[in-house]
């Protein structure tokens, strides 16, 4: 399913009969109908963030009901709906080490397909032309795609640490390079500050700060020259955002999301950023432009509770990873470094996602969520083990 939801694979045959058929709606129905049938299902699955997404989707259909459009409101509700779907049956089946590293691996080859592809067209063309995402997808144009490259990319580092094979670990580091190279072919602002963001992160939580901090100048003073002119313009653009046309449309947007919030306790409604609602609620009303923020997003959607709802979210992705960090220095068991490792990077991805997130519109989409189902996993994971010890301590007692 997540192969099929990031990678879309039949997207890339535009002239084959398979390119609109429901793929990821069928294999959701064959894991539906593999899961019943499997004798030893987890009972102890759930967990408090879960409780925040059913809430969050709750919300959203209560402000549905009272959304300005509320036939596009229920569109997007059903599809929060089934990503929804998905990010449980995830929880309810991924539990062993093998599969939590599985699903890294289905995530971090599935979107880094593209930054792999995408790293290497902006190297032979030197950084001309802008990196695009797949087809129809959530990550379709250049700064979700840059944004999701981001996100995965500290999930390659991880996936480096746990491997002793130099092929794999050369194949890896090609990989992050070449993802990299395609983030700055995206050209994309807001996936720049989250790379700087979540690189200054990284960074200090490293143990060779020296080394890698060297690394990184020389990276960049290497490619910086070798960068288009019209990359170094966009760049610099950010500093002059009052003199850019699409920087003050955001803004534009934003100011709406806080007129709608503040006049509609349940927001507007999901798609409501339509130009009727700019003409009410815009300080500039014939400047109609996309939130591109996933808060301002929310907030104008869901209103101030939906907001701070996903900020729960947000927050418990956050604190789910720490805890299971805490969790395993405190048992001092090696065996589960790698859950220190995995956690640390999605921290690393969390703050990727919150900053390149402030400059671009997938609040609904299912990769955040992902991430925190992996801590969610992990945490499972960590409860069987500590079951497991128990009872074989029991058993050499009897």
């Amino acid at each position: 399913m997540s192969w099929l939801g990031y990678m879309s694979p039949h997207r890339m045959v535009p002239w084959s009969f398979v390119y609109s058929l429901p793929l990821s709606a069928v294999a959701f129905a064959l894991t539906v109908a593999g899961y019943l049938f499997y004798k030893e299902k987890p009972k102890d699955w759930f967990a408090l963030p879960l409780v925040l997404i059913i809430l969050m989707f709750v919300w959203g259909g209560i402000s549905s009901v009272n959304a300005i459009y509320g036939d596009f409101s229920y569109i997007e509700l059903m599809r929060f709906f089934k990503i929804q779907l998905i990010i449980f049956l995830t929880v309810m089946i991924i539990r062993s080490k093998t599969q939590i590293i599985g699903l890294v691996w289905t995530i971090f080859l599935s979107i880094g397909f593209y930054g792999i592809k995408g790293g290497v067209f902006t190297i032979l063309t030197a950084g001309s032309f802008h990196v695009w995402g797949p087809e129809g997808s959530f990550i379709e144009g250049n700064n979700e795609i840059g944004l999701a490259l981001l996100i995965v990319l500290p999930m390659g580092y991880f996936l480096y640490q746990q491997y002793s094979n130099k092929w794999v670990k050369y194949a890896l580091i090609v990989s992050m390079l070449l993802i990299i190279a395609s983030v700055a072919g995206t050209q994309s602002r807001g996936a720049f500050l989250a790379l700087i963001c979540s690189g200054i992160f990284l960074w200090s939580k490293s143990k060779s700060k020296l080394a890698i901090g060297s690394l990184v100048l020389l990276g960049v003073l290497v490619a910086l020259p070798l960068l288009p002119q019209s990359w170094h313009d966009r760049m610099a653009s950010i500093q002059h955002y009052e003199e850019d046309a699409s920087a003050m449309g955001r803004i534009n947007a934003w100011s709406v999301a806080i007129n709608v919030a503040n006049d509609r306790f349940t927001g507007g409604g999901f798609n409501m950023f339509q130009p009727e609602v700019f003409h009410i609620y815009a300080p500039d009303p014939k400047n109609v432009h996309d939130v591109h923020s996933i808060y301002f997003e929310v907030l104008g959607e869901l209103g101030y509770p939906g907001l701070i709802l996903f900020l729960m979210i947000l927050g418990s992705i956050w604190f789910g990873a720490r805890r299971n960090i805490q969790h395993v220095r405190k048992s001092g068991i090696q065996k589960d470094l790698w859950i220190v490792q995995l956690n640390r990077m999605l921290q690393v991805s969390l703050i990727a996602y919150m900053t390149g997130g402030a400059f671009l519109g997938l609040a609904y989409w299912d990769l955040p969520y992902h991430v925190l189902a992996l801590t969610i996993c992990c945490k499972n994971y960590l409860k069987d083990d500590l079951v497991e010890k128990q009872y074989q301590f029991d058993t050499k007692t009897a």
